[in-house]
Formats: structure tokens, C-alpha cells, sequence
């Protein structure tokens, strides 16, 4: 993509959160030299969700620009598990489980950047190797007072929440792989600017010039109040089937689809402008609106015609049905046999478990669109299912 300096910096950094310190990125590509833009990844689940999707595309935007894009596997510091935006310590991750996660991931990511300007690196390279005198000399770097600069340790802290000493190490862990890779600017979403800001002081310390930093939005999950992560359920995955990433999308709160055309879809500014006009003077239904959102993302993943027939696909199973267009979702339980009532119970479509046995005998629970005949589910039949007991009761179950 033959850019000049200033049509780069527009392109890298529309939409962007932070981009730090400020003017720095314009002089830097004023240069001419290809820059090696990092982005670090912990293996934590084995899927690529839409949110995570978000912050892979901005790393290809430097690919596309010429630049070097350095992936960072984070086999070493998934282990640990990145306390950012936490209220509590995350549980730590087997080296057996975090490489499963590694290798169920790195095709999909793959998928989504460019072949040619990448370069993926493991941090148990740098940091598999560090025996306690490296560990005590990095942390000697860094004071207590300035971790707990960071937001949801200082929460944490006030609430007199339990803090481990290995979360305080996470964010130098995560720096020295900006100082392993020699990176240039590091990418992630707006919660992980404590963490680069770190890399930034630990790559100055250690004499390299320091890195900059840009952030960009955390995508809302389904649910429409938290940031999507597959932990809390609320996640669409880039590899859903189209109906199924058509269906998720269509069950977001209207309130969510300015940020999801921006984030999901990656429609311009002006065009989300135009979007959120046409919502709040009447002349776009929220419907109609979200129809194009839903076949937007799947277009992107799947292409058109594959958008087409999931949305073909949807009014077959919901307009047909009288099913809203905006179904609640509801976090299935782990069990691998799920009993059905109390389920139904637990997800308000019912209102005993009793009365949910009475639906199931009556024939009147559907699992997408289907009469379900016996009380026990297998799990993997539930996971984003849309179940409807009577006329006008729904609820989309996920993992």
C-alpha cells in the first residue's frame, strides 16, 4: 500500500484510543524506516473472538503500510495471567493447557494477518530463561508506588482485595518481551496501556529507545455490558458458522451497534455518524440496521454470499417463528448432560422447574425451532441455541 507519512498515520490511527507519547508516531514514519509494531497475545481460551479480532486488525493495518508486524505467543506469561481490568487474581494455567490454547489459535490469527511482514515469536524464548537473579534484577526497576499507579490494583487494593506478588510481575514480564523484540510501538486494547506504558520505561532503562503506544476500544460483549471475553460467555468467535455469528449478532441491545459498526464491522467514522443519525432522527430501523451490522460481520469473515444465506437462514427460524429480533442470552452451566426445567427456570422462561417439566411434556419447548421430546440435552446441543417455550418466550444459550 504506496502511503505517504501523513496518509499512514490517518489510516493507523482512525479509531484509535491512544497513541502515545503524542506526535511521536508521524516523526517516526516521516523516516522512512519500517517500524516493528508488537502485539502480544495470552492464550488464555481456545477461541478468536470478535473483540479480540479488533486489535489484530489495527496489526495488519501496519503490515499493509509496510511495516513489520511482530506477534508475540504469550506461552510463558498465559501462566501467569494478565491481572489487567481483574477484581480478583486470575487462576493460574497449566504449561500443558496454555499449549493447547497455542496451537488452537495460531491458525486462526494467522488467517487474519498478512503472511509476508510477520514474524511470531514464543516469550518462553526470553522469559523460560531467566533464572532468579534476572527475575530480582527486573523487578529492582520498579517500584511498588508505581505499579500501583495502575487502576484495578489500586481498587484492589482499597477493597482490601487479595493482590498475588506475581501480578505485580506480569506487566515486566509482558515489558521485557518489548525489550527482547526491539519493539518499535506496541499494540493492544485500552486496558493494557499500564502494561505498554511499563515496556515503554523498562526498554528505556535498559538503554533502547522507548516504544509507543496505541490503543484502541474494548468491543462490548453480547451481553452488553461487559468487554467480550469468552470467560463470561458473552463472545462471538471469528470461526462461528455464519448463522450462528449472524443470530449473536442480531441478539447485541440496540444501544451497542455505533460501537460494533466501528469495532465489528469496521465502517468508517463518517459512516457510523451517518448511522447513528439515521437512528436517532427515525429514518433507519434499529432493525433494518442491525440486519446490515449482522451481514457486515459475517460478509467479513465468510464472505457475501454466505451473509446472505445466514440472514436467509434467520427468518426462517425467527420471523416465521414470531421470534424477536433482540433475544436475551443466558451462560449455559458446565455440565455435560444438561436437565432442561431447570434450565428454563434459571433462565426466567419458566417460573419453576415444575412448570418447565409441564413444557417439555407439552411439547411446547423449541430448540431452534425444533420440538425438544426429552427433558436431558446434551450440552453441545444448547450452545448457541435459541430455545423458545410457548409463543413469546426466548433466550439464546452460549458457551
Amino acid at each position: 500500500m504506496n502511503m505517504t507519512p501523513e496518509e499512514q498515520f490517518d489510516y493507523l490511527t482512525d479509531g484509535a484510543d491512544a497513541v502515545l507519547p503524542e506526535g511521536e508516531l508521524l516523526e517516526r514514519l516521516r523516516l522512512g524506516r519500517p517500524l516493528r509494531a508488537k502485539l502480544g497475545v495470552d492464550p488464555t481460551a481456545p477461541d478468536v473472538t470478535l473483540g479480540w479480532a479488533v486489535v489484530f486488525d489495527r496489526l495488519r493495518r501496519f503490515q499493509e503500510c509496510g511495516h513489520t508486524a511482530v506477534l508475540i505467543v504469550g506461552d510463558f506469561t498465559a501462566q501467569v495471567g494478565d491481572p489487567s481490568g481483574k477484581n480478583e487474581t486470575r487462576r493460574r494455567l497449566a504449561a500443558e493447557e496454555v499449549g493447547g490454547y497455542v496451537s488452537g489459535v495460531l491458525d486462526t490469527i494467522g488467517e487474519l494477518l498478512r503472511p509476508d511482514n510477520l514474524e511470531v515469536r514464543h516469550n518462553s524464548e526470553w522469559l523460560g530463561e531467566m533464572d532468579m537473579h534476572d527475575v530480582l534484577e527486573l523487578t529492582s526497576q520498579f517500584t511498588i508506588s508505581r505499579i500501583m499507579d495502575r487502576e484495578d490494583f489500586s481498587n484492589r487494593w482499597e477493597a482490601h482485595e487479595p493482590i498475588s506478588m506475581i501480578e505485580f510481575l506480569y506487566p515486566l514480564l509482558q515489558g521485557m518481551d518489548s525489550v527482547a523484540v526491539e519493539a518499535d510501538i506496541e499494540l493492544g486494547g485500552s486496558d493494557q496501556l499500564f502494561n505498554n506504558l511499563v515496556g515503554r520505561d523498562l526498554q528505556e532503562r535498559m538503554g533502547q529507545r522507548g516504544q509507543m503506544v496505541m490503543t484502541v476500544p474494548l468491543l462490548v460483549g453480547t451481553d452488553g455490558v461487559k468487554k467480550m471475553s469468552q470467560s463470561l460467555g458473552n463472545y462471538i468467535s471469528v470461526k462461528d458458522a455464519p448463522e450462528e455469528m449472524f443470530g449473536k449478532t442480531m441478539s447485541i441491545p440496540d444501544a451497542l451497534m455505533s460501537q460494533w459498526y466501528q469495532l465489528a464491522a469496521y465502517r468508517s467514522a463518517e459512516e457510523v455518524a451517518g448511522i447513528e443519525e439515521g437512528l436517532a432522527d427515525g429514518t433507519l430501523h434499529p432493525g433494518n440496521a442491525k440486519r446490515k451490522l449482522a451481514s457486515s460481520v459475517v460478509a467479513r469473515y465468510w464472505g457475501a454470499e454466505a451473509a446472505a444465506n445466514a440472514e436467509a437462514h434467520f427468518d426462517r427460524l425467527f420471523k416465521e417463528h414470531d421470534a424477536p429480533d433482540d433475544v436475551p442470552v443466558f451462560k449455559l452451566p458446565d455440565d455435560t448432560d444438561i436437565w432442561l426445567p431447570s434450565l428454563l427456570n434459571e433462565a426466567g422462561l419458566v417460573s419453576s422447574n415444575s412448570e418447565g417439566r409441564r413444557m417439555v411434556a407439552q411439547g411446547a419447548v423449541k430448540v431452534n425451532g425444533d420440538k425438544v421430546a426429552g427433558e436431558t440435552l446434551p450440552r453441545n446441543d444448547l450452545g448457541g441455541a435459541i430455545v423458545q417455550v410457548g409463543k413469546r418466550r426466548f433466550v439464546r444459550f452460549v458457551d
